[in-house]
């Protein structure tokens, strides 16, 4: 392999926010964050949204994760009212 041409592959900590779930892989992602895992040692960290612990396909079940308002910014666009409220 050439040098100097290649991310850095490396041992990186995946933290799901909706579940709480964690995951040690090899990656390439380039993340400023770090994280302690099982064995006591500190690697990168990068929290996802989605991961297979909380994605509807894997789990079976269907969970609505609104990080960021989305749906309310959505209902208020366009004028819907909300149908929990019903």
């Amino acid at each position: 392999m050439k040098q100097g041409i290649h991310p850095n592959y490396r041992l990186v900590i995946f933290n799901d926010v909706s579940s709480g779930f964690r995951l040690l892989t090899r990656s390439t992602i380039q993340t400023k964050d770090t994280a302690t895992w099982e064995d006591g040692k500190q690697y990168p960290s990068y929290n996802v949204e989605i991961s297979s612990a909380s994605h509807p396909f894997f789990t079976g079940k269907q969970v609505v994760v609104d990080t960021a308002g989305r749906i309310e910014k959505f209902r208020r666009r366009y004028g819907l009212e909300d149908d929990s409220q019903k």
